[in-house]
């Protein structure tokens, strides 16, 4: 896997404002070719527990999910998590990223073996991806691009300036108002 300083050049590099959902020079074919790579290679790795989606109006071109406690083909037990595994493919820069569970969090970073991560940075690079650790996609996104997040936290903000906020918000809102590189690279638009 490349240096974190790397990986977060290559992230401010292929930022661009005016093109939130794919790139100004998007390559449908070079995507549509990098997701079979990455998909036929989990689909070997994990059989038939294994299910791949594409999406849109997203800058994340498609997922590729393992059922819970789903092993490598013909073994029993875990192989790379505890829980749903997932790895998706982003629309900019073949950047790949994967993760556990549902959502984006903290915890879905945890648990990923390295035997399946340096496996996946393996596939990864033969699809001509880059994989990207979520850990890294979870910073706080200070770019140029308006996220959804941004819309939010837009939204809150006049609620609040109406006086029409909801008073009986949790503590620590605010961290979920703040874009990190996910929001930009592997979320809908």
């Amino acid at each position: 896997m490349l240096p974190l300083d790397e990986l977060r050049t290559l992230l401010r590099e292929h930022d661009d404002p005016l093109h939130r959902e794919l790139p100004r020079d998007f390559d449908k074919e070079a995507s549509a070719r990098r997701f079979g790579h990455l998909t036929a290679a989990l689909e070997r790795r994990f059989g038939p527990s294994g299910s791949a989606g594409l999406y849109q109006d997203a800058s994340v071109y498609g997922r590729f999910s393992v059922a819970d406690g789903a092993g490598p083909a013909g073994s029993a037990g875990s192989d790379g998590s505890d829980g749903r595994l997932w790895v998706e493919l982003s629309n900019f820069g073949g950047f790949v990223t994967a993760g556990r569970g549902t959502g984006w969090s903290a915890d879905s970073a945890e648990g990923l073996s390295a035997k399946f991560v340096d496996w996946l940075d393996g596939v990864c690079t033969a699809a001509g991806c880059v994989l990207v650790p979520l850990e890294l996609l979870l910073e706080p996104y200070e770019g140029p691009t308006t996220t959804l997040v941004d819309d939010d936290r837009f939204f809150v903000e006049t609620l609040a300036a109406l006086g029409l906020d909801d008073e009986d918000g949790e503590d620590g809102e605010d961290d979920d108002m703040r874009a990190v590189w996910a929001d930009r690279y592997f979320a809908y638009v």
